[in-house]
C-alpha cells in the first residue's frame, strides 16, 4: 500500500532508534505514513538481552519496507550507546534528508535480575543502552537545533523528541532494578531538555508503552491475545501517538509523561504532597518523627505500591 502524497509531518525527517523490530518497527512506519523521512536505526542484536552479533538486516528491512511504499528511509546499524555513533547517526540524517526535525529514542536492552543477584555488568550495560543511548542522540540533536536556531538570528526552529520511558519506572518492577532505574532517568533526561531547549522551539516528551515485543514477551505471558482484531498489546497502538508528538499539533506539549495502550492514553501528573509535617521545635528528634510519621503509615497498606495493571485497567486474560 502506497503512503499518502501529504501529511502532517511531510517535509520533516525523523531519527527512530531501535526501530528494527517491535515498538520502533511501528513508530518508524507511521511516522512515514504521516510524511516523514525516516532514519531507521537499529544495532541489530538478536538478543533481547543485548547478545549476538550486530547485523544490519532488521534495520535495512524497515528502510526498504518504507521505500516500498514510497517513502523515503535510510538505514543505520549504529549503537546508540557510542558516543561516535550517536554522532553519526544525527550527521547521517542531515546529510540524507537535509536537517533533522524529529528524534524518536525507544532503542533498549533487558538484563532483568532481582538486586540482590544482579552483576554490576547487567547493571551497567543496561543503563548504557537505555539512559546513555538517550543522552548520546539527544545531546548531538539539540546541538544540531541550536546551531540552526543562532543561525537563523535567534529564531525559532522546529524539533520534536520522544524519549521512552516504562511503567516499570512508575510502579516498581522487583526484577528490573536496572531497567526501572533507567526509565526514571530517562524522565529526569526529558523534562532537563524540554526546559533547556523550549528556547529554541523544541519540545521533549516521554512516553511509557504498553505493548507486546520480544522485550516484554514474558512480561505479557499472561495476557491473552484476541481471536479476532488487533491485539490490545500490539505496537500499532502506540505508534499513533509519537507520530501526533512528532507534529506541529503538539507545539504546545513539552515536558509531559504518558502511558499508552490499546484504545487508551493516560497523563501522568508531577509527583505532588500527600502529606506534611512540622516540627513543633527547632528541629526534628527521633521522638517526633517516630510520633508522626509511624502511625501514619501504619494506617496504610504495606509498601502501598500498585502494580500498572492496577492503576490502568488493564486485565489479565
Amino acid at each position: 500500500m502506497a503512503l499518502p502524497s501529504e501529511g502532517p509531518l511531510q517535509g520533516l525527517s525523523a531519527v527512530v532508534t531501535g526501530a528494527g523490530r517491535g515498538l520502533g518497527r511501528a513508530e518508524a512506519l507511521e511516522l512515514a505514513r504521516l510524511g516523514a523521512a525516516v532514519v531507521v536505526n537499529d544495532y541489530g542484536q538478536p538478543g533481547r538481552d543485548g547478545s549476538g552479533a550486530a547485523s544490519a538486516g532488521p534495520a535495512e528491512q524497515v528502510a526498504a519496507e518504507i521505500r516500498a511504499q514510497g517513502g523515503r528511509a535510510v538505514a543505520h546499524t549504529g549503537d546508540v550507546a557510542d558516543f561516535q555513533q550517536a554522532r553519526r547517526l544525527t550527521q547521517l540524517a542531515i546529510d540524507e534528508f537535509g536537517g533533522l526535525d524529529i528524534l524518536v529514542n525507544n532503542a533498549g536492552i533487558l538484563r532483568d535480575r532481582m538486586v540482590f543477584s544482579m552483576t554490576e555488568d547487567e547493571w551497567d550495560s543496561v543503563i548504557r543502552v537505555h539512559l546513555k543511548g538517550h543522552f548520546n542522540t539527544t545531546h548531538f540533536a539539540a546541538a544540531h537545533w541550536r546551531e540552526r536556531s543562532k543561525a537563523a538570528g535567534g529564531e525559532k526552529v522546529y524539533g520534536r523528541i520522544v524519549n521512552t520511558s516504562s511503567e516499570a519506572f512508575l510502579a516498581g518492577s522487583a526484577g528490573q532494578p536496572n531497567y526501572a532505574a533507567a526509565k526514571g532517568g530517562i524522565v529526569g533526561l526529558t523534562t532537563s531538555t524540554a526546559l533547556a531547549l523550549a528556547k529554541y522551539g523544541v519540545t521533549a516528551n516521554a512516553i511509557c508503552p504498553r505493548a507486546r515485543t520480544r522485550m516484554t514477551e514474558d512480561v505479557f505471558a499472561g495476557f491473552e491475545q484476541p481471536d479476532e482484531g488487533l491485539d490490545p498489546l500490539a505496537p500499532e497502538h502506540v505508534a499513533p501517538l509519537v507520530g501526533y508528538l512528532a507534529s506541529p499539533a503538539a507545539a504546545g506539549i513539552n515536558g509531559q509523561l504518558l502511558v499508552m495502550h490499546g484504545g487508551m492514553v493516560a497523563i501522568v501528573e508531577r509527583p505532588r504532597v500527600r502529606a506534611k509535617f512540622d516540627s513543633k521545635q527547632e528541629t526534628f528528634t527521633y521522638d517526633e518523627l517516630d510520633a508522626l510519621l509511624t502511625p501514619y503509615y501504619a494506617d496504610r497498606p504495606p509498601g502501598e505500591t500498585f502494580a500498572a495493571a492496577e492503576v490502568l485497567g488493564l486485565k489479565r486474560g
